[in-house]
């Protein structure tokens, strides 16, 4: 069985940022002439939570592998919990605060989040990768 390192198993990563990007510029013209400013604010801050989450979840994922195949489940798990426990509050903090940006940024969450399964779903149908160690 052979090694492979953290960025080996971090191939399917670039998809989902370039697709992040496209995104990313979309919602912020999109929230920029719907909504101003803080529009443009609310989606970038949308998008921005997606890719930090998805990425922070690769990675931390990927070192769990390459360190032991067993402690992927219990790690991801724990990184799930972390992040989104981390997210909620933060979210709770924002809709307590009345920010007019917050429709914006539900948007920028959606349409990220769909974009980038999307494009991490047409990598693996589009990888070729191994169903046994070659």
């Amino acid at each position: 069985m052979s090694v492979v390192s953290v960025r080996g198993r971090m191939t399917h990563l670039p998809v989902g940022l370039k697709t992040s990007a496209v995104i990313f510029v979309l919602m912020v013209a999109g929230g920029a002439v719907l909504g101003g400013l803080t529009g443009a604010l609310g989606a970038a801050a949308g998008v921005g939570i997606v890719v930090a989450s998805f990425t922070v979840s690769s990675l931390v994922i990927a070192w769990a592998d390459s360190v032991h195949p067993t402690l992927v489940l219990p790690v991801g798990m724990f990184t799930y919990i972390l992040k989104f426990t981390a997210i909620g509050f933060a979210m709770a903090a924002v809709v307590a605060s009345g920010w007019d940006g917050l429709t914006a940024l539900g948007v920028g969450v959606a349409v990220a989040t769909i974009g980038w399964a999307t494009a991490q779903a047409w990598w693996v149908w589009h990888a070729r990768i191994p169903y046994v160690d070659v």
